[in-house]
């Protein structure tokens, strides 16, 4: 399956750049490197992407396994390397789990088959980031 984009300059640092579900994302650079800081940063959109793909693994297996969640939220954190290109090479990854009745095992499982089995963007990281995977149970 071929999947296209469309990213186009508006001038200085910023772009448009086309998704494939119909919505528009804004690309810019900070103000220390020429932008205006008006758009997503490429390397962070990519840490917004890994979470996202494994957040909607992680979604639909709450609906599928029938389980009380309140809210959960990914944090990622990245290393980027020093030396250019600049890339990540080590990222962290926090998955926090809210509400009062948690299925904290089935949960666990969510997660894992997220970042074992059906995240592809997960796997693209694994072919140039060490990755390190945390899962929180919070009470409500």
């Amino acid at each position: 399956m071929a999947v296209e984009v469309t990213t186009t300059w508006l001038g200085d640092m910023r772009f448009e750049s086309t998704n494939p579900s119909g919505h528009n994302l804004f690309i810019d650079a900070g103000e220390e490197n020429g932008g205006k800081s008006e758009g997503y940063r490429p390397k962070a959109l990519m840490l917004s992407g890994l979470a996202g793909c494994s957040g909607l693994d992680v979604a639909a297996l709450i609906k599928k396994m029938k389980l009380e969640v309140d809210t959960f939220k990914i944090e990622t954190e990245a290393n980027l390397t020093d030396e250019h290109p600049k890339y990540y090479d080590k990222v962290a990854m926090h998955f926090h789990f809210y509400g009062n009745n948690l299925n904290e095992k089935k949960l666990q499982r969510a997660v894992d088959l997220s970042i074992e089995k059906y995240c592809g963007v997960m796997e693209m990281f694994r072919q140039f980031a060490e990755l390190t995977i945390e899962t929180h149970f919070h009470k409500a």
